[in-house]
């Protein structure tokens, strides 16, 4: 407490000051403080830092964003970059270097960020001067979590670089953790020689998010296959007006746990459903956490672990659900399940591509979903939310957020198009040709589609032949694996089709691949190489450069997973 006179003085001072005299004079009591002398010059030399990201659905790019906001609003000069823009040449010019970083599939960089992840991993250069810290962004759902996040972290420093702070792994939802790391990063400039003083951070704002959810209603839920198929793939339509989305963007989908599974285990922790728990900050029911909020299934070795700890049991490391969890290595009490409730990791979202138009199916959104059918140690299991989506009925309500890809865009409408999608990877082509039928575009089309039987499996059979016959599809290449002795893919189809589709390509043409990974992907570009060597009369560095141009170009692109 001042004195009366002193206090008086402060008052006057105050009110009678700017808000940049405020901060003026904050840095100098706060410099007296430090032992130091007041600063001399009213506006300090800013730090200067460059922010790269990695993003293949854009939550990295989302989240650098934010933080190159946040870090100007302390005074730093931000250089902010997408990797696939950023000049690699001056990655040993750099002074502080921060990489916001997701991983995709098996521990995979994203496209975006592939020839910067690629030419880190190439000896012959130093990084001696370059100060970083990494972000990398993941799902512990999925066993190489922020696997390319720790690739970059530990080569960077391999390569000479110093970790100025520590790497920072994200699950789903990774807003506030982010939030902390920069926290971090912006401690640390403050505390180095030129930083100038004062600099307040702002703590990190819990629960936010920045995905609009929307609420969808179900008026279509139709089995694609014949009756006599042996796979389930389901034609839904969500009728939800005003989704801001474009032909190849996603939705995002947390699915629902069974409601009789969560029962069982309610009745196996006796616990009492209705009892109501905090959890991040936000109070549910013992029953709707479980329902709607946090992943039972295939929990992590990770929280397998955790879980042991709390139990007090010898347990094995492996991917198992809550309900085995509790029926071989049971709890003591109600307050030991709720320290388990607390560990669980929240339920992910899955990813499907749009089906459907926002110029043909207005107020809609389509959705194509193949039931997962698989085996565990000799157990028949099913996808969590394939499963989920599968079982709705007509009237029911699925929330779900837009997932934007721009790396996956129709052309100009006079630009031609080739559409390689086996299977569920039709739904973005059937969203492409909606677009180009309802928009009247002018560029040729091409389809190359692939299942197991023509006559149960062939996908939107009865609107493919529709765009056929009417000239929005120009042609169409079909394989079906199993209705011959000799099986036949997408892959072998492009090889017999390789003079037209390189003819198309050197039109200008643009080429999409959406579906499966592996082998798919990986297959359809073996062959496109192949195919340029053969009919471009290139050798295979050549074969390999044209592959890369095009895909700079931006016309070569793929949704793959």
């Amino acid at each position: 407490m001042l004195a009366g006179p002193k206090q008086k003085l402060l008052d006057e001072l105050v009110a009678n000051s700017s808000k940049e005299e405020l901060e003026l004079i904050n840095e100098y009591v706060a410099g007296i403080i430090a032992g130091k002398d007041a600063p001399v010059e009213k506006n300090p030399v800013p730090k200067k830092i460059t922010l790269v990201y990695g993003t293949e659905t854009g939550n990295s790019k989302r989240v650098a964003t934010d933080l190159a906001v946040k870090a100007k609003k302390n005074n730093i000069i931000v250089k902010l970059a997408s990797l696939d823009q950023y000049r690699l040449t001056d990655l040993a010019k750099e002074e502080n270097l921060f990489v916001v970083i997701s991983t995709q599939g098996d521990g995979e960089p994203p496209i975006a960020a592939q020839k910067f992840y690629d030419h880190i991993h190439l000896n012959g250069f130093r990084l001696d001067r370059v100060k970083y810290g990494v972000l990398a962004l993941g799902d512990t759902s999925y066993p190489m979590f922020c696997k390319t996040g720790e690739d970059v972290d530990a080569q960077l420093q391999k390569l000479g670089g110093t970790r100025i702070v520590p790497i920072k792994k994200c699950d789903v939802e990774y807003e506030a953790d982010a939030e902390i790391w920069f926290e971090e990063v912006l401690r640390s400039l403050n505390e180095q020689v030129d930083a100038p003083a004062g600099i307040k951070i702002q703590p990190p704002a819990e629960g936010k998010s920045n995905k609009k959810i929307y609420s969808g209603t179900i008026v279509s839920h139709v089995n694609l296959h014949d009756i006599s198929a042996d796979k389930e793939t389901y034609h839904i339509e969500l009728l939800a007006e005003d989704v801001d989305y474009l032909p190849g963007d996603s939705v995002g989908i947390v699915p629902q746990n069974s409601i009789e599974l969560v029962n069982k285990i309610i009745d196996k922790s006796g616990i009492e459903k209705d009892k109501r728990i905090l959890c991040k900050e936000i109070e549910y029911t013992v029953f709707e956490l479980l329902h709607k909020k946090v992943n039972i299934n295939y929990l992590h070795e990770r929280v397998v672990k955790k879980y042991a700890a709390i139990v007090q049991q010898e347990i094995p490391e492996i991917k198992t659900g809550l309900l085995k969890l509790l029926e071989m290595y049971p709890v003591k009490d109600e307050a030991q399940f709720e320290e388990v409730l607390q560990l669980l990791p929240a339920q992910s979202p899955r990813i499907y591509t749009v089906a459907s138009s926002p110029s043909a199916h207005n107020g809609e959104i389509h959705l194509t979903v193949e039931k997962d059918v698989f085996e565990i140690n000799g157990e028949t299991q099913t996808g969590l939310c394939s499963a989920y989506l599968s079982g709705l009925r007509i009237d029911g309500a699925v929330d779900f957020f837009v997932q934007k890809n721009k790396r996956f865009r129709l052309p100009d409408a006079d630009k031609d198009v080739i559409m390689i999608g086996p299977g569920t990877g039709i739904a973005a082509f059937r969203s492409f040709l909606s677009e180009r039928d309802a928009t009247g575009a002018t560029g040729k089309n091409w389809l190359f589609f692939g299942e197991e039987h023509f006559v149960s499996d062939f996908l939107y059979q009865t609107e493919v032949q529709d765009w056929l016959h009417t000239g929005v599809l120009h042609n169409v290449s079909l394989a079906f694996s199993k209705d011959r002795d000799e099986e036949i893919f997408v892959w072998d189809k492009l090889r017999e089709q390789g003079a037209e589709l390189f003819a198309w390509l050197q039109a200008g043409a643009y080429i999409y691949v959406c579906g499966q990974k592996d082998p798919m992907s990986v297959e359809v570009e073996k062959e496109l190489l192949s195919i340029f060597e053969i009919h471009g009369g290139l050798n295979s560095d050549e074969a390999k450069k044209y592959f890369e141009r095009l895909k700079d170009e931006g016309k070569y692109s793929k949704d793959v997973y």
